[in-house]
C-alpha cells in the first residue's frame, strides 16, 4: 500500500467513524428559549473528546487493515482476476 493510498484510506475511514461516533453523548435539552437558537442543536457537543476517540478507533482499524494488505490476506488484484 502506497503512502497516498494509506493517507486516503485513514481519512475515509476517519470521517466515517466520526460520523456514527458524533451523536453519542449529546444532550438536547435546552435550558431557555433563545431567539434564532435551533432547538435541536446540542449545547455541549463535546467535539475535542469525540475526535480523539474517533482518532483512536480510526487508528486502530487502519492498522488493521494495514497488516492485511501487507500480508496479502486483503488482496483486491486476487478478487479482479
Amino acid at each position: 500500500m502506497s503512502i497516498t493510498g494509506s493517507i486516503v484510506v485513514y481519512v475515509c475511514l476517519w470521517w466515517i467513524v466520526f460520523f456514527a461516533i458524533l451523536p453519542i453523548d449529546v444532550n438536547r435539552e435546552k435550558k431557555g428559549n433563545i431567539e434564532g437558537v435551533d432547538p435541536g442543536a446540542p449545547e455541549n457537543p463535546k467535539i475535542t473528546k469525540k475526535i480523539i476517540y474517533c482518532t483512536l478507533i480510526t487508528s486502530g482499524i487502519f492498522i488493521v487493515i494495514y497488516l492485511l494488505v501487507i500480508n496479502e490476506i486483503l488482496n483486491l488484484r486476487n478478487f479482479l482476476i
